[in-house]
């Protein structure tokens, strides 16, 4: 068993006494103590697409695929075309009907949502199908509000369906000429309803009945005693249904009340969530740039105490000392853009209050560990650089050091050889 449709029978809240289906008019009778009232059964007629004769679920009526249009029961084909308002598309979301609070995707992608008219019934709906099954088929009323929780997301509350629809579109422009839509058709709806109740009130037989005995009561009065109570009395069973009336409206305007204020404590309930989550990634990244920050320095303290080796095996080298130098300035440069970024992260513990704020922050922090990240590269390159020359530099001397220490060899043995050549001219003058 499900709900096909509900529809307001009469002007104010009265129990219904009695239904009677006509089936040679195609009429149903819905009566009251007060009022009667007619309503069409087969509607077949107005249908002339797969879509709204599936979305009607007319027991009248039934789609034929050879003839491609709504047959009746009564061989009776349809003529009239339905044609959206507006259409647009969007992620259709439902909330949850167990807590209330989080919202569940209707679909995977993006539906049409249109608006549509039903002429026979006098309403405007908004209906989105995903495949073959209805997603939303919500009745718009004057007391329907559309709001706006974010710049691409909206939603409203159907009381009727007991639940709120939310709706995620591609641009804010979208979000906006569904809104725009919204209020048209509300008013619509309004002016709709109005005209039907004014309807019901010429066309109503019970009422004019109602009329003919309530009106002609003022003139029976006279001055003897027993018209004098019939006045008094029917004086006051029109005072006790003015203020049955008057309790009634204010009984409907609390019902829309409350179903606004339900509206708007699920937009802050949405609101309150999406902060919630963009603080808690906003920690997350906080943690994440510590973590960063934490390899970097211990990177840097590496750096360093490569450059305090090269120091003292290149304390001779000219060429190195400049280098050692270019990289002491670069790893200062590094230690004050560490600080600089300490800073920001203690700067974004206390600023991280808005969604849009952190992501900005977040996008500026990352280009700038980008920059470091580049930085950190380049002194890795210009260390290797000077790793080099300073190996080279290191061969070359020890390359020298090693022809050096032959030509002092050689001159030592030349030495050697002149002394004994001068001992032996010494030996030969003495002996001459």
């Amino acid at each position: 068993m499900f709900i096909v449709e509900e529809l307001q029978l009469f002007l104010s809240p009265e129990t219904v006494r009695f239904l009677q289906l006509s089936s040679k008019k195609g009429m149903l009778c819905v009566g009251s103590l007060s009022q009667v009232v007619q309503l069409p059964v087969p509607v077949c007629h107005r249908y002339k697409y797969c879509l709204g004769c599936i979305l009607a679920r007319d027991p009248y009526c039934a789609w034929s695929e050879s003839s491609n249009e709504g047959v009746l029961l009564a061989n009776q084909t349809g003529d009239t075309e339905e044609q959206p308002i507006f259409s647009t598309r969007a992620h259709v979301f439902q909330i949850d009907p167990a807590t209330k609070r989080n919202w569940i995707p209707a679909s995977k992608h993006a539906l049409t949502v249109s608006y549509f008219y039903d002429a026979t019934r006098n309403v405007y709906r908004i209906i989105s199908v995903g495949g073959t099954k209805a997603i939303i088929n919500s009745t718009i009323t004057p007391n329907m509000t559309f709001t706006k929780t974010s710049q691409k997301f909206g939603q409203w509350a159907d009381s009727r369906a007991n639940t709120v629809y939310g709706l995620g579109f591609a641009s804010e422009q979208h979000l906006s000429q569904f809104a725009e839509k919204f209020q048209e058709v509300k008013e619509a709806a309004r002016l709709a309803r109005e005209k039907s109740q004014d309807k019901t009130e010429l066309t109503n037989p019970a009422l004019n009945i109602t009329s003919h005995q309530v009106l002609p009561s003022p003139i029976i009065s006279s001055n003897g005693p027993g018209e004098d109570k019939l006045f008094r009395s029917q004086s006051a069973d029109v005072e006790i249904s003015t203020e049955k009336e008057r309790l009634k409206k204010m009984l409907s305007e609390g019902s829309v009340s409350e179903v606004q204020w339900e509206a708007e404590f699920f937009s802050l309930q949405d609101n309150n969530n999406k902060l919630v989550a963009a603080l808690h990634e906003a920690n997350a990244n906080v943690d994440q740039w510590k973590k960063q920050l934490a390899a970097y320095q211990e990177e840097t303290e590496t750096l360093r105490q490569r450059v305090a080796e090269l120091e003292s095996q290149g304390a001779h080298d000219s060429s190195s000392e400049n280098n050692k130098e270019e990289l002491s300035q670069t790893l200062e440069e590094l230690e004050l853009l560490i600080k600089a970024k300490d800073e920001e992260i203690q700067m974004l513990k206390s600023q991280k209050c808005g969604r849009w704020e952190a992501e900005g922050e977040r996008e500026e922090t990352l280009q700038k560990l980008q920059e470091l990240e580049a930085r950190n590269a380049e002194l890795e390159r210009r260390l290797h650089l000077a790793e080099q020359t300073l190996a080279e530099t290191l061969a070359e001397r020890e390359k020298v050091q090693n022809e050096v220490t032959k030509v002092a060899e050689i001159m030592d043995v030349k030495i050697f050889e002149l002394s004994e050549i001068r001992q032996g001219l010494a030996k030969l003058v003495e002996s001459n």
